[in-house]
C-alpha cells in the first residue's frame, strides 16, 4: 500500500531591510523627557508635522498645519514656552539638519510621511550630537529602510479638488521617495466680515528624494539627494509665496560589530529659495493693494559632523565635532506709488555655529546615567542692507552691520533608577542654545498691515533647565514630568507702534497695522507639566491621551520693560491630545483623535487673543490584505471655527473647516 509523501516545508521568505548608516545609540535619551512617534501615527496623517502633534507641546508657529500655513511660521517648537516662526527645537533626517538655512523653518511638504521610518522627540535643551539650534528640544525623524519593491504608498482624494500621492519603494540599496498634491485650499477670513480680497490658501507641491548605500567592507556608505517645491495661496488677493530647494547628504559609518562603538562622518548640503509678496487690505476687505515682493531669497547652508565612540568599562562614551554655515541674500520690492514699485532692497549675510562635544552613559542594573558638555563658537558677518530707487538704481540707503561673535559653552546630565519592572524615576538639567537666523538678523518682512523688522545686533538665545519624572508600564503605559525652564535673551517681535504713523525705522505704517523690530527681550521664565498614556482596554480597543500645560511670562528687563508679565506671543497655557483607535471587525478598523488647545495672543502685547479651540478627526479604515486598506477620513468633524490668527485690525482667520477624503494606503 502507498505512503503519501508530506509536501515539503514552505520555503521561509527573508525581507533584509537596509535602513541609512548610522551609530549605535549610548542609550541615554530615556533620562530626559522622550517620545517615540512610530510607523502606526505616521500612517493616520498625510502630514509629517500633524503626526508630530501627537506630543502636546510640539506645535508649529501658529495653529494652522503645513497645508496653509506661509512658509516662514512653519519653525517648530517644543514645550509651549515661546512660539517663532523660526522654530526654537532642530530637526534632523538620520543626522542632517532640515531646517531652512534662511529662516530656520521647516518645509513639511518635503518630508512626507511615506519616507519617514519614525520620530524621536525629546524635549529639553539639547547638548552632546544635537549642537545648536536644540533650544527647546530635538526632533530626530528616521528614514525609512531600504528593501526589494514597494515600501509604502498613499492615493488620496478629498473636498475642494484635494489630491495627493506618495510612493516610497526600492531596492535593498536604493529608496525612492516621491509625492505631490493639489489642494483648492479653504478661505482663513470667513462669514460676514469677508471681501472680495480673502481668497483660499491653495497648495501644489512636489518632491523627490532618493538614498544609495552600500557597505565597503565594513564602512558603510550612503548619498541621499532630495529636490523640493511648494507654491500656496497666503489668503489674500496677490498675496501668494514659493519655496524651492534641495539637500544633499553623504554619510560614512563604520559601527561596531556589536552594540556602541565605531566612527561616523557624514557631509550635508541645503539649498532654498523663498518667494513671497504681500498685500494691504482696505476696509471692508474689498480690495487688497501690493505692499511688498520678496521675488528671491536663495540660501545656501553645509555643513559636516563627525563622531567616535567607545567603551569605559562599563560606561559607554561619544566625542564629535560639527559645524554650520549659511549665507543668504533677500531680494525684494517695496513702497507702492500709484499701483506700481518703486524700491528695492537686499538683505543678507553669512552665519556660522560650530563645536566639539563629549557624551557618556553609564547603563547597569537599576541606574542610567549619561552627561555631556559641548562648547560652541558662533559668528553673524558679511551683513549688509541695501535700498535703492528702482526706476534709476540710486542707493537712498547702503547699511553694512558690524561682525557679531562668541562662544557658548553647554551641558546636560540626568539619572534613570527603576524601582521595578513597571516603575522608574529620572531627574535631569541642561543648557542649550539657538544662534539667531539670516531671517532674523537681516531681513525686515510685511504681513498684511503689519511690518517686522530686523535686528543685525542680535545676538543667541540661551536656554537653562531641570526636570523630573516618573513613569512606568503596568498597568498601561504613562509618563509624567515636572520642568522649569528659562530662556534669557529670547528674539522676540517687539512693538514699537502702531499706525497711522511715520516712524523712522519703518517709514509709514497704514491705520490697522503694528510696527515691530526683532529684539533680545530680558527673559522668559516658565514651569510646567507634560503627561502622556496609552494603553488597551480590550484586545480590540486602545486608547491614548496626552496633555501639556505651560505657565510661561516674559521679563523684559531693561530692553523691553513693557512686555514683563505678558505672556510670550503665540504660547497657549494648555495643550491636550486623546485618542482611540477600535479593531470593530476583523477587517474594519475605527479612529479618533482630538486635539484641544487654550487662549493664547498673536502679538507680544496681548491684545490680539486668540480664543480657544478643538479639533475632533476620525478615520475608518478597511484591510485588504497584511499590507493594505482603503480608507475614509473625516478632519474637523465638528466643523469647528477654530482661530488661527489676528490681525490689529482684530480680524480672525481660522482654521480648516470639516474636510472629507478618501484614499488607498499600503506599508509594509
Amino acid at each position: 500500500m502507498a505512503v503519501d509523501t508530506p509536501p515539503p516545508p514552505s520555503a521561509t521568505v527573508e525581507v533584509v531591510v537596509v535602513y541609512a548608516p548610522r551609530l549605535h545609540s549610548l542609550g541615554g535619551d530615556a533620562v530626559f523627557s522622550a517620545v517615540q512617534i512610530g510607523p502606526e501615527e505616521l500612517k493616520q496623517t498625510p502630514r509629517l508635522d500633524q503626526a508630530l502633534e501627537n506630543a502636546p507641546g510640539v506645535s508649529l508657529f501658529r495653529r494652522t498645519s503645513s497645508l496653509s500655513a506661509n512658509p516662514t511660521t512653519q519653525g517648530v517648537s517644543l514645550r509651549s514656552i515661546a512660539g517663532s516662526g523660526a522654530g526654537r527645537a532642530l530637526v534632523t533626517l538620520d543626522g542632517a539638519p532640515v531646517n531652512d538655512p534662511f529662516g530656520g523653518w521647516v518645509i513639511w511638504t518635503a518630508l512626507p510621511s511615506e519616507g519617514i521610518e519614525g520620530a524621536t522627540i525629546v524635549r529639553g535643551a539639547g547638548a552632546g550630537p544635537y549642537g545648536a539650534g536644540a533650544l527647546t528640544g530635538v526632533i530626530a525623524l528616521q528614514e525609512r529602510g531600504a528593501r526589494d519593491g514597494l515600501g509604502a504608498m498613499d492615493v488620496s482624494v478629498g473636498e475642494r479638488n484635494a489630491y495627493r500621492a506618495a510612493v516610497s519603494g526600492g531596492t535593498e540599496s536604493v529608496l525612492v521617495t516621491a509625492s505631490g498634491e493639489s489642494n483648492n485650499g479653504y478661505t482663513p477670513v470667513r462669514g460676514k466680515i469677508a471681501g472680495a480680497a480673502d481668497t483660499p490658501l491653495d497648495l501644489e507641491d512636489a518632491n523627490a528624494a532618493i538614498r544609495v548605500q552600500h557597505d565597503f567592507n565594513g564602512i558603510q556608505v550612503a548619498a541621499r539627494a532630495e529636490v523640493f517645491e511648494e507654491r500656496r495661496g497666503a489668503g489674500l488677493e496677490g498675496a501668494r509665496s514659493t519655496a524651492s530647494g534641495t539637500a544633499e547628504t553623504i554619510t560614512l559609518v563604520q559601527p561596531a560589530t556589536e552594540g556602541v562603538g565605531g566612527w561616523r562622518l557624514q557631509l550635508w548640503t541645503r539649498t532654498s529659495d523663498l518667494a513671497n509678496t504681500s498685500v494691504s487690505v482696505v476696509a471692508p476687505r474689498a480690495i487688497s493693494t501690493p505692499a511688498n515682493n520678496e521675488f528671491s531669497t536663495p540660501a545656501t547652508g553645509y555643513g559636516v559632523n563627525a563622531a567616535y565612540q567607545g567603551h569605559l568599562g562599563v560606561a559607554t562614551w561619544e566625542v564629535g565635532v560639527d559645524g554650520r554655515w549659511a549665507l543668504g541674500t533677500d531680494h525684494e520690492q517695496f513702497k507702492v506709488v500709484n499701483g506700481q514699485y518703486t524700491m528695492g532692497r537686499d538683505a543678507g549675510g553669512q552665519t556660522f555655529v560650530g563645536g566639539v562635544y563629549i557624551e557618556s552613559a553609564y547603563d547597569q542594573g537599576p541606574w542610567l546615567v549619561t552627561g555631556g558638555a559641548r562648547i560652541d563658537r558662533w559668528t553673524s558677518d558679511d551683513g549688509r542692507l541695501h535700498e535703492f530707487v528702482l526706476a534709476t538704481g540710486a542707493t537712498t540707503l547702503n547699511s553694512p552691520s558690524p561682525s557679531e561673535s562668541g562662544s557658548v559653552p553647554t551641558a546636560r546630565i540626568g539619572v534613570r533608577y527603576t524601582v521595578d519592572p513597571s516603575l522608574w524615576v529620572r531627574a535631569a538639567a541642561y543648557a542649550g542654545f539657538r544662534a539667531p537666523t539670516l531671517n532674523e538678523l537681516y531681513r525686515p518682512f510685511r504681513v498684511g498691515n503689519d511690518v517686522t523688522e530686523a535686528n543685525p545686533g542680535l545676538t543667541p538665545e540661551k536656554l537653562y533647565g531641570v526636570e523630573g519624572g516618573i513613569g512606568g508600564d503596568a498597568p498601561f503605559h504613562w509618563q509624567g514630568t515636572l520642568f522649569y525652564n528659562q530662556i534669557n535673551d529670547p528674539v522676540l517681535n517687539v512693538t514699537l507702534g502702531k499706525g497711522p504713523g511715520t516712524f523712522p525705522i519703518a517709514g509709514f505704517i497704514v491705520a490697522g497695522g503694528t510696527l515691530f523690530q526683532r529684539q533680545n527681550a530680558g527673559e522668559i521664565d516658565a514651569w510646567g507639566v507634560e503627561a502622556d498614556a496609552s494603553g488597551d482596554i480590550t484586545t480590540t480597543l486602545n486608547w491614548r491621551s496626552a496633555f501639556d500645560y505651560t505657565h510661561a511670562r516674559v521679563d523684559g528687563g531693561s530692553s523691553a520693560p513693557q512686555l514683563t508679565g505678558l505672556r510670550p506671543a503665540q504660547t497657549p497655557a494648555w495643550t491636550a491630545t486623546a485618542g482611540l483607535d477600535w479593531r470593530a471587525a476583523q477587517k474594519l478598523t475605527l479612529s479618533s483623535f482630538v486635539r484641544f488647545v487654550t487662549t493664547q495672543y498673536d502679538d507680544d502685547q496681548n491684545t490680539r487673543r486668540i480664543a480657544p479651540g478643538a479639533e475632533w478627526d476620525g478615520r475608518a479604515a478597511w484591510s485588504l490584505g497584511p499590507a493594505e486598506e482603503i480608507y475614509a477620513a473625516v478632519d474637523n468633524i465638528a466643523d469647528a471655527k477654530i482661530a488661527t490668527g489676528k490681525t490689529a485690525d482684530f480680524v480672525t482667520s481660522l482654521s480648516e473647516p470639516r474636510t472629507f477624503r478618501v484614499g488607498f494606503s499600503y506599508r509594509r
